[in-house]
């Protein structure tokens, strides 16, 4: 029977067919009042694409727009059942697969960065304490978002005199017209690899803003590690888009900034990986972090 994995960010929304493997992608989440309505059609492109026809034993969504209004992740849920002709749906956040595809043993921490950034600490009792992930607004620091919005305050600063010459003021982007986009955080937030590379070059307006990013992050995981019970070492595992495509240059930063307990560790997988265990097992650690609908 199949089932189907689903992994849903800011940047895109990626689907496995199990057990075939198939794979399918459609848009990332845009914030808005049809946000929901563009999830489901995202979900439906990427099950075209994988060629996803007749029934679907269990469909398991790790969603960037998790639904947050009360009852809302209950219908989007049911939603996702009838679109996919699906028996049952386990729907949770992002941040929920990302863990279950890192630590394969259920403890610990794990970094999720992007397009935004949020933390999941989860201790050996099944507790679990979420951080940050308050958006690109009132939170996401140390995020692609973070570090492409700050290059591009220091590529304005620059331009006007108020701020130090930097290598990012080079860019033919005019910053301004991200005014008019509508998907103005993804656009933001594609500015972070131009931050990484002028930082690589040496320049030290950029290498200022990764350090600093580094540290906003370190700052998440050591107060993560901080609720967790006990005194020995905490295993903390880094993933996502903006730890793949900076590697070393953003995690030697955050290693030099963590407390001793938070030990870097490198992840088992990846967040689709995360839903897919989701998808053929038991809920076990997370079960109350999943919304379930059967029909």
């Amino acid at each position: 029977m199949t089932r189907i994995a689903i992994d849903g960010g800011q940047s895109a929304l990626r689907l496995r067919v199990l057990p075939s493997g198939r794979t399918g992608e459609g848009p990332g989440y845009t914030h808005g009042p049809d946000a929901l309505q563009r999830m489901l059609e995202a979900i439906g492109s990427a099950a075209a694409e994988a060629e996803v026809t007749g029934r679907v034993e269990i469909v398991a969504l790790g969603l960037t727009g998790y639904p947050q209004a009360p009852g809302a992740a209950g219908k989007f849920a049911q939603d996702v059942g009838e679109l996919l002709n699906a028996d049952e749906v386990r729907l949770t956040q992002d941040m929920v697969t990302a863990h279950a595809g890192a630590l394969l043993e259920g403890y610990g921490v794990v970094v999720a960065a992007g397009t935004g950034l949020v933390c999941l600490a989860v201790d050996r009792d099944g507790t679990w304490r979420k951080l940050d992930g308050h958006g690109y607004l009132f939170g996401d620091a140390g995020s692609a978002f973070a570090i492409g919005r700050a290059g591009l305050v220091a590529v304005q600063r620059a331009r006007d005199g108020r701020g130090p010459v930097t290598k990012l003021a080079d860019t033919a982007l005019d910053p301004v017209t991200l005014y008019r986009s509508s998907t103005l955080v993804d656009d933001v937030a594609r500015f972070a690899p131009e931050v990484l590379r002028c930082a690589a070059e040496g320049d030290p307006v950029a290498h200022e803003l990764v350090v600093r990013a580094a540290e906003d992050i370190a700052e998440t995981i050591g107060a993560a590690v901080a609720q967790l019970a006990g005194e020995g070492p905490v295993p903390v595992a880094c993933v996502g888009g903006l730890f793949n495509g900076a590697g070393e240059q953003l995690l030697a930063p955050v290693r030099d900034a963590l407390p001793p307990r938070a030990q870097l560790t490198p992840a088992a997988g990846n967040s689709l990986d995360g839903a897919e265990r989701l998808a053929t097992g038991p809920a076990g650690t997370y079960a109350d972090l999943i919304v379930t609908h059967r029909r």
